[in-house]
């Protein structure tokens, strides 16, 4: 099976019991999403999807976390580990795919989405308001420790994306410098730091943020 599009999920702000904010990590399936630039994380649209609600715009949306993707596999072995049903957009993902590999792609990387076009930018991050969506004991370290956080994405051709669209992957770097890595850099692997850092694949807000990492 080809990779597609199997949900596509937006939300509203929602209160998240033992979150003081109201957040929108509370994901649902709806038949298409128009996604667009949202420009600068601070001062921007916030989130890439139209309509889709933002808690928190210091740490969350912005060019390069305009679209969070994260594959169905995934959620899967999930579900079997935590023995619980985890619906589409539970992880708080605006696409959830089907087929593809979404943890072995390259920073850089470039899927055409239905009439989209996005770029792959880096993992997501989990905190303390993901732990609280989940009701799992040590969650942000369980999560952390498997390291497969699904992707953020930028907009770079903006459109609509339906449920079932296909994707396809119409360019790699070849640098084999992949999302789960810079996961591990992020969370403190000073080589994988310098890696990154050296090669300057990183989109400049990114970069910057690794380098204050040091």
């Amino acid at each position: 099976m080809s990779a597609t599009v199997l949900s596509v999920n937006a939300g509203r702000l929602e209160t998240v019991e033992g979150v003081r904010r109201p957040s929108g990590i509370c994901k649902r399936p709806v038949e298409q999403i128009a996604v667009r630039d949202p420009g600068p994380k601070r001062g921007g649209l916030g989130s890439g999807v139209v309509g889709d609600a933002i808690g928190s715009r210091k740490h969350h949306g912005g060019e390069t976390q305009a679209v969070y993707a994260f594959a169905r596999e995934e959620l899967d072995r999930w579900g079997r580990e935590l023995g619980r049903d985890l619906p589409d957009g539970m992880f708080g993902e605006n696409l959830t795919t089907w087929g593809l590999e979404v943890d072995d792609a390259e920073v850089g990387e470039l899927w055409r989405v239905g009439l989209t076009l996005l770029e792959v930018c880096g993992p997501r991050v989990p905190c303390a308001t993901f732990a609280a969506r989940m009701r799992e004991p040590r969650w942000v370290r369980r999560f952390a420790d498997h390291g497969r956080t699904g992707a953020y994405l930028a907009v770079r051709e903006a459109g609509v994306i339906d449920r079932g669209d296909p994707i396809e992957v119409v360019h790699r770097p070849g640098h084999g410098l992949t999302v789960p890595m810079f996961f591990r850099a992020a969370m403190g692997d000073k080589e994988l730091t310098e890696v990154f850092l050296g090669a300057r694949v990183l989109p400049e807000a990114e970069h910057e943020w690794l380098a204050s990492l040091r």
